[in-house]
């Protein structure tokens, strides 16, 4: 991945496609609460929901990568967010991406990335599917079963593969992948086999050790498995495996410096002996979560003693179904643009013990509970941080709540 100096960071990401055809609103650093606040301003009448993508936190972040871990190439996991903009942005700046379908590869190849910067990484593929990677030219893919084998050599038989194993840990991470996915040691030389045997071109190793990992130490085990496979490839008689595809799990901030460190360690343990080595990666929620923010509209309220209830316009059916399936923890903070226009933040208020609950018909659509809120009306706002990461790409229309409606508005902080 090419390194693109920061004096040039807002004409290219500004210049890219998914974002060159929307206004993009320059920012301060902190200046998302300022810029919601113009926008909300401007949609008195519909009070719909909407989310901010900062486009210079996701500069900062490429920026960050490239520093930290230089010699692994991100391939973005597009099923983490396939917000355009975000895409158009990563493209831009280098980043290479990670597929699991035809749509996904399809809006990728939208956006005028080349073929070569695509991994198709879903180890379990409709055939349908293998058939379209064929014919527009994404040639690499992973397996972790000779059934997934067949299928390949059948409708894509010059496809270069890496053989997804099982990690030997991970119980640190908040989505844990190794049940459905990943060859068990015992697997691996029955698998490499089957791939001789079919003139398959196996070129690499991947792992994953779980999404939002906490456990930097599980980097080094699976790393060393990777290394064993190698070995086990070179005693089959194999061609040399030139890739290594370290999966995600990666989170911004401390817990990613640890994975860095623990990975890089590893690497010097275990692969220096293997030239002309390419070391990838599908990072998500490391480029996605917190570059959005969401901003919703208290749509009900109900008073119970101390104890202060609102409804608001998005929920667990929608962006929030993060608190279910990705085991999120969320937080927010008021905009009393409606009852308290001179102090919205309700900056030194008292607050009250909250509970906040999404736009459906159901109870388990609740968002927050013993949540501090200063005394809040309807049609006041609720800002959600860090909301970027399997959000909106997994939220449906159960209700008649869109999901996929709700807008992004774009803006670019302290982007040089």
């Amino acid at each position: 991945m090419g390194s693109i100096p920061k004096n040039l960071h807002a004409s290219v990401v500004l210049g890219a496609p998914g974002v060159k055809e929307k206004r993009v609103t320059t920012i301060s650093k902190n200046g998302v609460t300022e810029f919601m606040l113009s926008m909300i301003s401007k949609q008195e009448e519909t009070k719909e929901p909407f989310y901010v993508l900062d486009l210079g936190e996701v500069t900062a972040l490429m920026d960050k990568w490239t520093l930290t871990l230089p010699m692994v190439r991100p391939f973005y996991a597009v099923k983490c967010n396939p917000d355009p903009a975000l895409l158009g942005s990563l493209a831009a700046l280098g980043s290479n991406f990670d597929c699991a379908s035809r749509a996904e590869i399809e809006s990728v190849l939208s956006l005028g990335v080349s073929p070569d910067r695509i991994i198709y990484a879903n180890p379990c593929k409709q055939e349908s599917h293998i058939k379209y990677a064929a014919s527009v030219g994404v040639n690499l893919t992973t397996f972790d079963a000779k059934e997934e084998l067949d299928k390949i050599r059948k409708w894509h038989s010059k496809c270069a593969l890496l053989i997804r194993i099982k990690g030997p840990d991970d119980s640190g991470a908040r989505c844990p992948l190794g049940a459905k996915y990943g060859a068990l040691p015992e697997e691996v030389t029955p698998l490499l086999q089957a791939a001789q045997a079919a003139r398959l071109d196996v070129v690499g190793v991947s792992f994953h050790i779980g999404s939002g990992a906490t456990h930097s130490r599980a980097y080094k085990g699976a790393i060393a498995s990777a290394k064993s496979v190698f070995e086990a490839a070179g005693r089959l008689g194999m061609p040399r495996m030139k890739i290594l595809n370290i999966g995600g799990g990666f989170t911004a901030g401390s817990q990613f410096d640890e994975a860095a460190t623990a990975i890089k360690s590893a690497l010097q343990a275990c692969f220096t002996s293997e030239p002309g080595l390419t070391v990838i990666s599908e990072p998500g929620r490391f480029f996605a979560e917190s570059a959005f923010t969401l901003a919703t509209t208290i749509i009900g309220k109900r008073v119970r003693g101390d104890l202060r209830e609102y409804w608001i316009n998005d929920g667990i059916y929608g962006s929030m179904n993060c608190i279910l399936y990705d085991h999120a923890t969320i937080t927010c903070t008021p905009l009393a643009c409606n009852s308290n226009r001179a102090n919205p933040t309700c900056k030194g208020l008292r607050t009250y013990s909250s509970t906040v609950f999404g736009p459906t018909c159901d109870a388990l659509d609740t968002v927050l509970t013993g949540h501090q809120l200063p005394e809040l009306q309807v049609n006041d706002w609720l800002v959600f941080p860090n909301m970027g990461a399997y959000t909106a790409a997994a939220g449906s229309r159960f209700n008649g709540f869109n999901t996929a409606a709700i807008l992004t508005h774009l803006a670019s902080s302290n982007m040089n």
